[in-house]
This record gives C-alpha cells, sequence and structure tokens, in this order.
C-alpha cells in the first residue's frame, strides 16, 4: 500500500494523513514525497497466458515468445529468416555430420553456472529421450552428440539434412537440473534476456541487464484490453485486436500505435479427399470466389496483405512472381459448372468461436453467395476445432500459421508422405509432380505448383502492431509477433 501513495500537499489533506496513519504517516509526510523504493513492473497484457516454460514441450505461441527471452538457442535467423548465429557457429564436417562451437565469451544461465557444451548434449539427447515432446520427432535422425572439449558439440546424422541447423531452436537447459528432473515447465531456468521472477496468478520476467521486471496480464476479452490500456492499467498490449478497436487506440492522445508488416500466413485449409474438393476447378472456383483484398481493407488491421504463399515474398525461398486469385464469382461459377457440381454448392467451413474468427466466416459466407457456393459455419470452441483439423475431419477450415522460418514447411504441409502424425498434410493432399519438386528443393517450382493446385487457399498476411502508454519507448513489434521487443524496451513511468 504504501509505494501508492501519493504527494500529500493541501493541509487539509496531511492533517487527515496524519490522523489516520499516525506518527508512521506524518513521517512519511516530512520527508516529502519519495519515489518507490522499487521501481513497478511493465504491464503487459496478453490474450493467452503461456502455458508452459519447458522449450522441449510448449507449443502455444505465448509459451514459445516467452521463451525465447528465457532461453538461447544455438541458431538465430536473420530479416530474411537464413540461420545465423545464436549461442554457437557451425561447420558442416560432411552431409551427416555438424559440428558447433559456442561463442565466446561464454553465456552463463541464470543461476551463475556457465553454459557449456555439455549442457547442449543434455539438451538434445533428453529430447530424444521424450515420449510425450512434439519436437521429438523433428530429431529422431541424430544418431550420435558427443563435445570433443567445453565449447563444441558434434552432432552425427543417420542421414544427410541440409536444414540440421535451422532444426537447433530449442532453448538450452542446464545439464544438471535436467539430470535432477528439474520442473523447467513451471521454474524455467535458461540463459537469455530474462529470468523469470515468479509465476503465481501472473508471470513476471526480470531483464537481466537493468532489472526491468516485466508482468504478463491475461485478459482475454480485447475490449477490456483495451480499456485497460486506456486507463493506465497496463502500459503494452500487442496484436489480437479487431481493426475497429486499433482504429480507436490511434485517436487516443495518451496512447501510442506503431504497426509493422506482418509475416504470419493466414489460409482456407481443404480436405482434398472430400467430395469435390478432390478436383482442382473446384478449389480454383473457392479462390475466385472470395475477395481478399476487400477483406483486408474493411476489416484488417493496417500493413496486411494479400498472401500467395506460406512463406512471404521477404523470405529466401519466397517468391515474388505468384499472382494473386482475383475475386470473379461469375468465372468461379462456371468452373463449378465444368467440374459437374449442381449449384449451389453446400461446403461447411469449421472455425473456432473467437469472434474475429467467426466474423471473417460470416463475410466469406456472404461473399461466396455470389459464386454459387453455400457455406455453412460450423465454430467450435479451441480444442474441438483443433482436434478435427489435426484429424483430418473437415471440409474447409481457417488456420494461421505462426513464425514459420524455414522452406521444409511446404514438405511437411503437402508431402503426400506427411500425413498426421507424421507431418501437416491434414488436407490429404498427394501430387508425385509436387513431392519430386520438394525432394529437389526447387522452391520457385514448388510454390508455383502449389499455388496452381491450390490445396490450400491463400489468404493474407496480417500486419503486426503494438500500443502502448507513453511511459513505453522504443518498442518494436515484429512482423512475426514475437516479444523480442522488450530486450531493448524503456520503460519510464511516472513517479510519485
Amino acid at each position: 500500500m504504501w509505494n501508492q501513495l501519493h504527494c500529500l500537499k493541501e493541509p487539509e489533506v496531511l492533517l487527515k494523513s496524519v490522523a489516520v496513519w499516525g506518527v508512521l504517516g506524518l513521517a512519511l509526510t516530512i520527508s516529502g514525497c519519495q519515489p518507490d523504493r522499487e521501481p513497478r513492473a511493465l504491464v503487459f497484457a496478453v490474450a493467452q497466458a503461456p502455458v508452459n516454460l519447458d522449450p522441449r514441450f510448449a507449443t502455444d505461441a505465448a509459451s514459445e515468445r516467452i521463451n525465447h527471452l528465457l532461453y538461447q538457442r544455438l541458431v538465430e535467423f536473420d530479416a530474411a529468416s537464413r540461420e545465423v548465429p545464436g549461442l554457437a557457429s557451425w561447420q558442416m564436417q560432411d552431409p551427416q555430420h555438424y559440428r558447433f562451437h559456442l561463442q565466446q565469451p561464454a553465456a552463463s544461465f541464470h543461476d551463475g553456472k556457465p553454459l557449456t557444451a555439455a549442457d547442449v548434449k543434455a539438451t538434445y539427447e533428453s529430447l530424444l529421450q521424450l515420449k510425450n515432446s512434439p519436437h521429438t520427432a523433428e530429431f529422431k535422425h541424430i544418431q550420435r552428440i558427443s563435445t570433443p572439449d567445453a565449447q563444441t558439440i558434434d552432432f552425427e546424422l543417420s542421414r544427410p539434412d541440409p536444414h540440421f541447423a535451422a532444426r537447433l531452436i530449442i532453448g538450452i537447459l542446464p545439464a544438471d537440473k535436467i539430470a535432477a528432473g528439474h520442473d523447467f515447465g513451471h521454474a524455467a531456468l535458461g540463459s537469455g534476456a530474462f529470468k523469470l521472477d515468479r509465476w503465481d496468478s501472473e508471470l513476471q520476467l526480470t531483464r537481466l541487464n537493468d532489472g526491468l521486471k516485466v508482468r504478463f496480464s491475461e485478459v482475454k476479452d480485447p475490449n477490456v484490453r483495451v480499456l485497460k490500456l486506456k486507463r493506465g492499467e497496463v502500459d503494452l498490449i500487442q496484436g489480437d485486436l479487431p481493426p475497429e478497436l486499433v482504429k480507436y487506440l490511434q485517436k487516443q492522445s495518451n496512447i501510442s500505435v506503431q504497426a509493422v508488416v506482418g509475416a504470419n500466413y493466414s489460409y482456407l485449409g481443404l480436405n482434398v479427399q472430400a467430395e469435390f474438393l478432390r478436383d482442382v476447378r473446384v478449389r480454383r472456383a473457392i479462390a475466385h470466389a472470395i475477395d481478399t483484398q476487400a477483406i483486408i481493407d474493411k476489416v484488417m488491421v493496417s500493413h496486411s496483405r494479400q498472401a500467395n504463399a506460406i512463406l512471404p515474398p521477404e523470405h529466401y525461398a519466397g517468391n515474388k512472381t505468384l499472382q494473386a486469385y482475383g475475386y470473379q464469382p461469375a468465372l468461379a461459377r462456371q468452373l463449378l459448372q465444368s467440374a459437374g457440381v449442381k449449384l449451389p454448392l453446400t461446403l461447411i467451413y469449421k472455425t473456432s468461436t473467437d469472434p474475429q474468427r467467426v466474423r471473417l466466416a460470416t463475410i466469406l459466407q456472404a461473399q461466396m453467395q455470389a459464386a454459387g457456393i453455400d457455406l455453412q459455419i460450423k465454430s467450435l470452441d479451441w480444442g474441438t476445432f483443433f482436434a478435427d483439423v489435426q484429424k483430418g475431419n473437415f471440409q474447409m477450415s481457417g488456420l494461421t500459421w505462426v513464425g514459420i522460418k524455414t522452406p521444409e514447411i511446404y514438405s511437411k504441409v503437402f508431402g503426400s508422405d506427411n500425413r498426421p502424425p507424421a507431418g501437416f498434410n491434414r488436407g490429404g493432399y498427394r501430387d508425385a509432380a509436387l513431392d519430386m519438386l520438394l525432394k529437389n528443393e526447387d522452391w520457385p517450382a514448388a510454390t508455383r505448383r502449389i499455388h496452381e493446385q491450390l490445396p490450400y487457399i491463400p489468404l493474407w498476411y496480417e500486419g503486426q502492431f503494438a500500443a502502448y502508454q507513453r511511459s513505453v519507448k522504443s518498442y518494436q513489434p515484429m512482423p512475426d509477433g514475437n516479444w523480442d521487443g522488450l530486450t531493448s524496451i524503456v520503460f519510464q513511468p511516472t513517479q510519485h
């Protein structure tokens, strides 16, 4: 309570303070208005709190973003999504042997112990032994890990893998804590820019270089998040708002809004094993039945842009030559009729109960009517919806790929042999011609083939934005929505 008291200037207020608080209150007043002993935490309101702070298990976006602040990884990515040294540099000794050298000066864990090659070895060996980690399958071709010295790690593989370095993005854990069975999921211990301060009703981190505390407050309702920011109850919010609320914040004198072009890919997934959808003419008709640019202009946040492939054009494997499918409902009807479809074609579209997702589904439904498509919306709670998608139990579905860095995503999503659980080919797409292009890593030709055959209907890359109080400086939202801007943020709350 004491660190919330304001300066007492008026005489009557002073007298009341003395009467209520006695000698202690008087002493506080006489001493003048003193700054808080401990600067208050920056409050970051998020739509979804993290679930797991163990990088070997985390899959939700909030946990991944928090873990990137808590842990360091062997490999990072540049602006074109090419892998660059993180904790270590590397050389490919041969197609099945990679050698990593830890950068100097050596990093240290938050408990003060130096991070060594033994910790890297223990982290990845523990991952290989886990049976319930979603990341284990990614490393099943690791045959042996050895440490010639404290700064060197050798990975020997059972098969060639030109993208192996790009896979090594699991946060490094201390070997002694792994051996002791430490609960990293709730008591994180890494070597990142932030350390875990506490995690009770809310998560709080401390920035190592200056002691700044950042508290993550889960506020699911976007309207409530905006009101809390406006009233000064929170200092920063990022993403997860409909455009109307972003525009509202832009008009507030005490709020700054910053936006950047996004890279997270939204799409309509199609079950190409379903009746009608196995015909490419029907898939193309669906693409021509959607006025994507109108949706972007009317209901998306600024800096959103039309997408033609999972990876954006600025990615090193991006394809700038792909042309968007324009809104042509008459052509869509012709394509459906040429495929022998009796109009209207009824399709069931599954989505989550998120209000913005339901809103987008309703717009798609209205647009498709002119093309002779009767889109039936089925909104489900997230768990049920995503379980259905993973099992291929859908005709059409709407999702977003977040934080994708490597072009191998195309093989995982569209490769004939990558049906779940081996990969993410949930729509059952099979194309021998595409398989060959993917095997040869001919990304321009592969993305062109995908764009022609449309196992996905591309929609947009959603713009990213952050809104914050004037006490916040130097915060930069990132194209993939991560929270790395917290490492350089400046926070200057008003002192009382």
